[in-house]
């Protein structure tokens, strides 16, 4: 044997080993530049027509998409609407109703600006359907603690005559 090296031949049609792919898969954006342009060209318009259809082909899907993962992030789940599709719908339509207050001029994206628009929707959507507070029920009824506690600081008040007291006291007693 010669001290060269020999090579061994390449077997024919063998697959090279190709390297696994690690991490998270690609998710498929639905907020895109399009939708940015779309946003634009939609405030940018008069014709109904044309902003139905800029809205309907490029702009719908990712209102819906945006407003499904903020009830689904922030855990939105308890409403008073039938199911979650109507809630969707509901804070599409807000967002529709909010789009002529978006300013593309001012350097801020679409997708930002109307996630926080959604977000606070949800928010106070959630507080008005929500549980009632530990607020009392009955107005006069707070006010006449108010003016109990209000009593009872001035009852500390070692400046106060015996009359006033007699009026403090007799104020409690009225219950």
């Amino acid at each position: 044997m010669s001290k060269t090296e020999k090579k061994e031949p390449a077997i024919a049609g063998s697959p090279t080993p190709k390297k696994k792919k690690r991490g998270r898969k690609s998710t498929r954006m639905y907020f895109t530049h399009d939708t940015e342009l779309a946003i634009g060209e939609y405030l940018a318009s008069n014709n109904e027509a044309t902003r139905n259809k800029i809205f309907n082909d490029r702009i719908n899907y990712s209102f819906y998409k945006l407003a499904e993962n903020l009830i689904h992030t922030f855990k939105f789940y308890y409403t008073e609407v039938e199911s979650l599709e109507d809630l969707k719908h509901e804070v599409v339509c807000f967002l529709l109703e909010k789009l002529h207050y978006f300013d593309p001029t001012k350097g801020s994206k679409a997708f930002s600006y109307f996630s926080i628009v959604g977000k606070n929707y949800l928010i106070l959507y959630n507080n008005t359907n929500s549980v009632p507070s530990n607020k009392p029920k009955n107005a006069s009824k707070a006010d006449k603690i108010q003016r109990k506690s209000k009593a009872v600081n001035e009852a500390n008040n070692p400046n106060l005559s015996a009359a006033t007291l007699g009026v403090i006291d007799s104020f409690f007693n009225e219950d």
